[in-house]
């Protein structure tokens, strides 16, 4: 049962036990067990296209889709996204509940 909850987990997220299932034998099959935090988001992205994808009608449509987007974003050169991604390194998230 989940805290302050009278229902339980199964029954507020259906088939939660399974996407988790497949997310850590998709870790440790595809990436064995090298997977670091400092990857983690992208790897999860990659992991809920690949689920998504899964049993889509129209694949194609989903490529094309990942696509469209990324034209539609501005390009992102390496130096930028190395320099975002130390200084989210320098800086400690804070506790949930902390001022």
């Amino acid at each position: 049962m989940l805290r302050g909850c009278r229902k339980e987990a199964s029954k507020l997220l259906p088939r939660v036990h399974c996407v988790i299932s497949l997310l850590k034998r998709w870790l440790l099959g595809t990436h064995q067990e090298a997977a670091g935090r400092a990857h983690l988001a992208h790897y999860m992205d990659e992991f809920t296209f690949r689920f998504n994808r899964r049993r889509s009608r129209n694949r194609g449509m989903l490529f094309y889709r990942l696509v469209q987007q990324a034209m539609a974003t501005d390009p992102a050169p390496y130096l930028t996204m190395v320099q975002q991604a130390s200084n989210r390194r320098r800086k400690r998230p804070q506790p949930v509940g902390a001022t």
